[in-house]
């Protein structure tokens, strides 16, 4: 072989290993872009799936994690009134109520959807009738007296509980816009009527 012949193939030998060098580089860089696609698709249905606990004002509690439970008799609940929990099998009617509610039946109507205001059962006649105003007409709302509040006025939806010291406090109107569609609860827009209770209006 002349020494033209050796540097020819020695040449082509030198361009195939170029060639399948810058290939392999391709390959690694094309799975590599793949491999961050796939990540991101993964971190945003991780993020979109993730259930959050909405804050309605600074001053609002939340409680994750909740049980769902259905159960019969009495539950012992953290909160006061509960914002979530193990419930009875059969929902509160949503409306305005002059008497307690039972805190089981209630739990089951915030897993649906609603928003509970419970109120203490000497609340000032003046600052009951504004409670009354705020939720007539909303589809979603329960309003009952309850003895043994930590504040005079307690505005509850599904893990999120907000106390108030004066019905009038914009702070409740606030939470009452961001809860009233329903639609942040486990089972949003669940339903509201057709299980127990009589409310005196709506």
């Amino acid at each position: 072989m002349t020494s033209s012949n050796a540097r020819a193939k020695l040449d082509a030998i030198r361009k195939q290993d170029a060639a399948r060098a810058r290939r392999r580089r391709l390959i690694g860089a094309g799975a590599g872009a793949v491999a961050l696609v796939v990540i991101a698709l993964l971190i945003t249905w991780a993020v979109t799936r993730t259930p959050s606990q909405p804050t309605a004002t600074s001053g609002a509690l939340t409680y994750p994690s909740l049980s769902r439970d259905h159960v019969s008799g009495p539950v012992t609940y953290q909160q006061t009134p509960p914002a979530g929990g193990p419930h009875a099998s059969v929902w509160q009617n949503c409306g305005i109520y002059t008497s307690p509610v039972p805190n089981e039946n209630a739990v089951h109507s915030l897993e649906h959807g609603a928003f509970w205001i419970t109120y203490r059962p000497d609340l000032a006649a003046d600052q009951v009738a504004a409670l009354q105003a705020d939720v007539t007409g909303q589809p979603y709302a329960l309003l009952s007296p309850y003895p043994g509040l930590p504040a005079p006025v307690v505005a509850t939806a599904w893990g999120v509980q907000l106390k108030l010291q004066d019905a009038t406090d914009p702070q409740l109107k606030t939470f009452i816009n961001t809860y009233a569609d329903a639609r942040k609860a486990p089972e949003p827009r669940g339903e509201c009527t057709g299980g127990a209770g009589t409310p005196a209006s709506r």
